[in-house]
């Protein structure tokens, strides 16, 4: 039970928050229907289905040895990979606890009461998030084609407004933008409003469509580039991130980071991940197909689809509070966006072959149940 006289001592903005909602873990969907957890399919939370690759298990393993120090505050190995592997100093890369955490140091390092954040309509949850956090107001400009409107978030580009959030592919939509695309509009954007550009799938995409966005920060030194090794990496468990970033903006986010905000095992394997190119060329090749086994049997159960350039797919199934709950029973884990404004989509993680079958026969169990 909540006591207002505590809860009165937060500001208005932070009990005005809906915490974030993560997808259901497989140990709750067990506990809740007495179903075994080896049973149980997720694809609700855009995870490698792969887990991590031999060299990464190795580096972890490695680096088990020294548990008891606390890890290199400044992940000085990390960092010197990563500057190798994008092409700029050390000095403009920050590490994040996932890239989310870059995400809150933008906030909490450019945003406070008053100012402004524009971000798109059906855009990653955190934006709203972690501007609310700070007090500052969140402009939502509306979706073109479930994706980002450059135009009209340029148009809402105001006075107040010191960040713009924009998601390439998007999250939970799979939508994409050409680089031509969003460097112009970085370009069109006042140097005094920054733009953080959340390229958390960039891996996923063709390497024909990446667009070269690190190498414009040095024109535009108001662009954040942020990434995650959660993803394509499969590193999820470990929460390790970065953005890439003007040496002033990376000096203003290190202010404000806690001092060991990466692991130490999420650094070694971060370090390994890195230097595994074939991991993430077969991840990427594992979701192409994944993707196009799951466009094929939505097809067949005449269920509309949103072409994904990320590792999941949006479908839009009628009532899907309902279709939701029947899936879980049959022990298939997605996620729902309602709260994303999309209230008859759910969001399917592709899968190996075998998890995307099981999900593709449980929806069409769970479809004809309405019928």
């Amino acid at each position: 039970m909540t006591d207002p006289a505590l809860a009165a001592l937060a500001p208005d903005y932070v009990r005005r928050i809906a915490p974030y909602i993560p997808g259901k873990p497989v140990e709750e969907l067990a506990r809740e229907l007495g179903i075994d957890p080896a049973t149980i399919v997720k694809l609700a939370s855009n995870e490698n289905p792969r887990g991590p690759g031999a060299k990464v298990r190795a580096a972890i393993a490695a680096a088990t040895g020294e548990l008891t120090r606390y890890p290199d505050g400044n992940g000085f190995a990390l960092k010197a990979a990563l500057a190798h592997r994008v092409g700029v100093p050390p000095g403009q890369i920050v590490l994040g606890n996932g890239s989310n955490d870059i995400l809150e140091l933008v906030s909490l390092a450019f945003l406070e009461p008053g100012d402004e954040a524009v971000y798109s309509r059906h855009a990653f949850a955190v934006y709203p998030l972690a501007t609310q956090a700070r007090g500052a107001h969140g402009l939502e400009v509306p979706a073109r084609d479930f994706g980002h409107d450059l135009g009209a978030m340029r148009a809402a580009i105001g006075a107040r407004t010191r960040v713009v959030f924009v998601a390439n592919p998007n999250n939970p939509t799979g939508t994409w933008l050409p680089p031509d695309a969003v460097r112009s509009f970085v370009a069109s954007v006042p140097r005094d409003v920054l733009v953080v550009l959340d390229e958390a799938y960039n891996e996923y995409l063709e390497p024909a469509d990446r667009a070269d966005s690190v190498a414009w920060i040095a024109q535009h030194p108001n662009l954040v580039v942020s990434r995650t090794f959660s993803k394509a990496h499969g590193l999820a468990a470990l929460r390790v991130g970065y953005g890439v970033m003007d040496a002033t903006v990376a000096d203003l986010l290190n202010r404000v980071r806690q001092p060991f905000n990466v692991n130490a095992l999420a650094q070694a394997a971060a370090v390994a991940a890195l230097a595994d190119d074939d991991y993430v060329d077969e991840s990427r090749s594992l979701n192409r197909a994944g993707l196009a086994q799951l466009y094929a049997g939505l097809d067949r159960l005449g269920v509309p689809w949103l072409r994904s350039h990320a590792n999941f797919v949006l479908a839009k199934v009628g009532e899907a509070g309902r279709v939701n709950v029947a899936l879980l029973k049959q022990g298939v884990i997605v996620r729902p966006v309602a709260n994303y404004g999309l209230h008859e989509w759910l969001r399917i993680t592709v899968g190996l072959p075998a998890e995307n079958e099981r999900f593709l026969a449980a929806l069409e169990r769970a479809l004809a149940e309405r019928n």
